[in-house]
């Protein structure tokens, strides 16, 4: 006989089943055919129920999730949301029949008829994974509200008012951080043995370090942000040039904005970007002789950019997934708005590149511990100005607007985002809302 994993109200009925079938096999030992018809009505009906259709709990073998990407495994963002998923559902037992894949669907309408597909092909679960599929993923679970749907790096699902729409992030600023201690180390070092190129210091003194974003927007910039609080931890004496491509993943455009930046004589070059094409310019720069190193994203940059490649700041997706995965297969609450970092994992950087200074390693060390125990507060007010101003107060609108109409499409409150001396990112909702322009950064080519 099959083995079948029922829920607990599905065992429940099989143990009706049985008592029936007892009461069947007495009847019909006593001739009672007639109460035997009606028993099987009964046995007919119940079947019909064991599906738990009537129920909006499902059995915990029945989880189907539909995946919509931006890109591939050949993208960055999307290769760490892949891996992600895929180690969760090993950890947890779930066959890979139980996920239907869609790759490189477009931020626009592609992206509502791949949802109302993938509902139509059984999917209880529905994962976007860019930020761009959040107003087109909304308008189907405004329609299937039997069907969860969650955004990663969204920003609306707290005030959606929606129970079946959830955001999720990571806090990959505090890796980003931690990554710009590897950057600062190696500038500490360059200069420290007399080894910076001249050309690489501006009149002012400031080492140059260069930064490849994609749009000019809070999560890009409290990327870089922290990113360059972290070298300025190490090595006071820099200043910072962000050239954006304005473009979610463009290879050419990154390309182009990084060899911009090595043509400026930064010695370091962080990205938001997630391609290699900024590690791949870089390390063609050393082998042409010049002195600049890469902070990636993502992913590990060492197989392209082996001299280049400092490290690279992470999201371990597989935390959230499994947390994900779990409580949708015990019907447990799922957080509407998640975010979690190096304390949980859910962040880090790879490996550390050759070409890194001595002592990297012990410092990281140290500055991840202090992170989590809070001796070192990411985005602390003492450690930059704006304007030459020391910032007390950060009002943030929580609203979400559609900017191409400029419209408040959900209204939300507006609430501070400094206390105990720290802007504390993350916590009024998951994804980023960070958007001071700290003094020592230029952005280039923002719109």
């Amino acid at each position: 006989m099959a083995n079948f994993d029922f829920c607990d109200s599905c065992k429940e009925k099989m143990f009706d089943l049985k008592y029936i079938g007892m009461k069947i096999y007495r009847c019909m030992e006593e001739g009672l055919m007639k109460k035997v018809v009606s028993l099987l009505l009964v046995v007919a009906m119940a079947f019909a129920m064991v599906g738990c259709g009537s129920s909006k709990k499902t059995c915990s073998n029945s989880l189907k999730v539909g995946i919509i990407l931006v890109g591939d495994e050949t993208e960055g963002n999307s290769k760490a949301h892949i891996a992600g998923i895929r180690d969760a559902a090993k950890k947890l037992g779930i066959e890979e029949k139980s996920f239907i894949w869609k790759y490189k669907i477009a931020e626009n309408d592609q992206c509502t008829k791949t949802a109302e597909e993938l509902v139509a092909q059984g999917c209880n679960l529905i994962i976007a994974n860019s930020a761009g599929h959040q107003d087109f993923l909304i308008k189907t679970a405004e329609k299937y509200k039997d069907v969860n749907f969650v955004n990663l790096a969204g920003n609306n699902a707290d005030v959606s008012g929606l129970e079946n729409f959830y955001n999720a992030f990571t806090n990959i600023y505090e890796a980003r951080y931690v990554s710009g201690v590897v950057a600062g180390m190696k500038v500490k070092n360059l200069v420290d043995t007399k080894k910076m190129p001249a050309s690489s210091v501006d009149p002012n003194g400031n080492v140059k370090i260069g930064y490849i974003g994609t749009f000019s927007n809070a999560e890009n910039i409290s990327g870089y942000t922290a990113f360059f609080l972290g070298i300025k931890s190490v090595y006071e004496k820099v200043a910072m040039e962000v050239e954006y491509t304005n473009a979610a993943s463009d290879d050419t455009k990154e390309k182009a904005a990084a060899e911009k930046l090595i043509k400026d004589h930064c010695v370091i070059v962080g990205q938001h970007a997630d391609s290699t094409a900024a590690p791949i310019a870089c390390q063609k720069a050393i082998k042409a002789g010049k002195k600049v190193y890469s902070v990636g994203f993502g992913e590990d940059m060492l197989p392209v950019a082996k001299k280049a490649a400092l490290t690279s700041p992470i999201s371990d997706w597989s935390v959230y997934f499994t947390e994900l995965f779990q409580n949708s297969k015990d019907e447990q609450d799922i957080s509407q708005d998640w975010c979690q970092g190096l304390e949980s994992g859910a962040v880090g950087i790879t490996k550390l590149g050759p070409k890194v200074a001595p002592q990297t390693a012990e410092q990281v060390e140290r500055t991840i511990a202090a992170i989590k125990d809070g001796q070192i507060q990411v985005f602390d007010t003492q450690k930059f100005t704006v304007k030459g101003q020391t910032v007390e107060s950060a009002q943030i609108d929580l609203s979400y607007v559609d900017y191409a109409k400029n419209k408040v499409i959900y209204e939300g409150d507006k609430k501070e985002a400094i206390s105990d001396g720290t802007f504390q990112e993350s916590t009024l909702r998951s994804a980023p809302y960070f958007n001071l322009k700290i003094d020592g950064i230029t952005e280039v080519n923002a719109k």
